[in-house]
């Protein structure tokens, strides 16, 4: 039986230019593993874009001319339902007036909502479990805070878009949108 020295490797281990070398190919083996595997699922992630025609109906644009004080109308934007308002100064005064009530199930003041005060547009799709609520047409339940009122649990909203009742977590969701001129509303 021979003794081996400090400096001797044990038998059957790698000298040490050796490991240096098996390292380098565990490193390279797993780099080309994981850009041969980034080709081979490319075309299958590219395929969830979304095809030219959602992406031509992502914009949606109103004339909001013709609508009148205490009017709503509904648009469609991305298969879902916008709720546009002409807030009557009476409407927007009481919106304010909810800013600062610590009972909001999601707080937020009406500014934060709109971007024109007279104007409210909100995506109307309940955040509870994205029924339509009801509001938008004459003779429609609008609940206690003159919004919007969902029938399936009882969820209600107000002028400004905020929950204020029922099971609802969130507010009604904002689209993104802009005014070009007075009366063009850009929806997306």
């Amino acid at each position: 039986m021979t003794r081996r020295t400090a400096t001797e490797p044990a038998r059957g281990a790698a000298p040490p230019e050796d490991r240096g070398r098996r390292d380098f190919l565990y490193l390279a083996t797993g780099t080309a593993a994981a850009v041969g595997t980034g080709l081979a699922l490319w075309p299958f992630v590219d395929s969830l874009r979304p095809g030219a025609d959602v992406t031509a109906l992502s914009t949606v644009e109103l004339d909001l001319t013709p609508m009148e004080p205490g009017e709503r109308l509904t648009a469609v934007w991305l298969g879902r339902p916008v709720f546009v308002v002409r807030r009557t100064q009476a409407q927007i005064a009481s919106a304010r007036a909810d800013d600062d009530n610590s009972e909001l199930i999601d707080p937020a003041t009406d500014a934060e909502r709109v971007q024109r005060p007279e104007w409210l547009v909100v995506i109307g799709v309940c955040t509870h479990l994205g029924c339509i609520p009801l509001g938008q047409k004459d003779g429609d339940p609008l609940g206690r805070h003159g919004g919007w009122f969902c029938p399936c649990h009882g969820s209600v909203y107000d002028l400004a878009g905020r929950v204020r009742r029922g099971p609802a977590p969130r507010n009604l969701d904002l689209p993104p949108y802009g005014f070009s001129g007075e009366a063009r509303l850009r929806i997306g």
